[in-house]
């Protein structure tokens, strides 16, 4: 299914884009509806889409030796999975579940690439969408690291 406009226009994360922007994204994007325990993607796979989640949750992990996968973090409606599309190889870094029913705008990367070399503007705003993403992450992976190495005492 395509994706609607107002969906793009009502989406925080994409604010910063005009509409002839998001009008673009969306002309490369499509919704689809996922299940739970869905796999979007493993560590080394391919990154050639990304998601933004319009609702449910999905968990981004990691492979850990002898243990199984490890959830690093839970990702909700109005965020985006994935950038390891942004930087050759183009390979993913973790992994990515489904944990509740959820839908996303699924955006095809190659083409996203395309549209951001042939408009370096919009390539500006998606790096930056893109940096604010991976910042958020970052401290958010950091209040955890913080939570799980206190000092008891």
């Amino acid at each position: 299914m395509t994706i609607p406009m107002t969906e793009l226009d009502a989406l925080p994360l994409l604010a910063r884009l005009s509409h002839t922007q998001r009008a673009a994204i969306a002309g490369v994007s499509r919704i689809e509806t996922y299940d739970q325990g869905v796999r979007l993607f493993d560590e080394g796979g391919l990154a050639d889409q990304c998601w933004v989640v319009l609702s449910g949750c999905v968990t981004i992990d990691t492979a850990v030796p002898q243990n199984g996968r490890m959830v690093l973090q839970s990702v909700g409606a109005g965020e985006l999975v994935g950038w390891s599309w942004l930087v050759p190889p183009y390979r993913w870094h973790f992994g990515a579940t489904v944990v509740t029913p959820t839908r996303a705008a699924v955006v095809d990367t190659a083409e996203l690439r395309r549209l951001a070399d042939d408009d370096p503007a919009l390539g500006y705003q998606l790096s930056l969408i893109l940096l604010d993403a991976l910042l958020n992450r970052l401290q958010a992976t950091r209040i955890r690291l913080l939570d799980l190495y206190r000092n008891p005492s």
